[in-house]
């Protein structure tokens, strides 16, 4: 596949370059060039990334960064079933449980929220790092949404690490999903307070936080360009490229000032329940530790 001229494969992590030098020069720079186009495609042209992945992969099947890297482009591109099998042989190489939470999300794909849900409480889970403990949890939550538990999946989420005023790189998606579960079970005043702190948090823009909250405060955004047939009065900039209709009258709120609905779960002064495991929802539930 067509490589730019100035990828020149310097730009890989210093690890995976590392793991390359066990390759003869020229191969290790074919290897480390093919990646680096994954790395730049990856989010924008997935099925793109994927075949360099694959090119990457016929050159240097024994490598475990790039077993890894083809994991990833198949997980991006959906192909659940071959990315767990990259994300397989990458831990066998290397005993590394990191994986793990995208290794269950995998079975998700795979229409397997059970076995999602077992990898949840394995001990795998206890050697991951608190990065990967917060995707386990988000892991697990959606599971048990896809079982169609969401009072489970919102006690899931309720965590330390949701509770906490600290901002990390996990806090704006765990915020959200958390927002999201709550929004899914009929509970839109705590939503719109959860979406509104995964705003405050989410300064890179990984979420539609904003977004959504604009929506549950009745904010639209159209195309300024496009001929309202309509009788909505709506201000535009003098560019005209767009213009904001407030469709429900009262003014967007900017904090997260909205009336909590009656919670159907216990919490504490935190606005959380005391819940510490992963999975710990109830009796009947798997218990899910991590």
């Amino acid at each position: 596949m067509p490589i730019p001229d100035d990828v020149t494969g310097d730009e890989i992590d210093k690890d995976v370059k590392q793991e390359l030098q066990s390759l003869p020069k020229g191969l290790a720079e074919d290897v480390s060039r093919n990646l680096v186009m994954v790395a730049r495609l990856i989010d924008e042209d997935p099925e793109g990334a994927y075949g360099y992945s694959r090119v990457a992969l016929r050159l240097a099947s024994r490598v475990a960064a790039v077993r890894e890297a083809a994991g990833f482009a198949a997980y991006a591109s959906q192909k659940y079933s071959e990315a767990l099998a990259e994300f397989r042989a990458a831990r066998r190489m290397t005993g590394n449980v990191d994986l793990w939470p995208v290794m269950a999300d995998c079975e998700r794909g795979l229409g397997r929220p059970e076995k999602a849900l077992d990898m949840a409480g394995a001990p795998e889970v206890q050697k991951l790092d608190k990065a990967g403990q917060v995707e386990m949890r988000l892991v697990a939550a959606g599971a048990r949404r896809d079982m169609d538990q969401l009072d489970a999946a919102i006690v899931t989420l309720q965590s330390p690490e949701l509770a906490s005023n600290s901002v990390q790189p996990w806090t704006a998606r765990l915020r959200y999903a958390y927002a999201d579960a709550l929004l899914a079970a009929g509970r839109e005043g705590e939503a719109r307070e959860w979406f509104a702190k995964a705003v405050e948090s989410d300064k890179d823009g990984s979420t539609d936080a904003s977004d959504r909250l604009a929506e549950l405060d009745g904010v639209e955004f159209v195309d300024a360009l496009v001929e309202d047939d309509g009788d909505t009065d709506t201000d535009s900039d003098s560019d005209g490229d767009v213009e904001v209709v407030n469709s429900e009258a009262p003014e967007a709120k900017s904090a997260p000032e909205a009336e909590s609905e009656p919670a159907e779960d216990s919490i504490d002064d935190d606005g959380l329940d005391d819940v510490d495991d992963v999975g710990d929802v109830d009796g009947d539930e798997d218990d899910l530790k991590g």
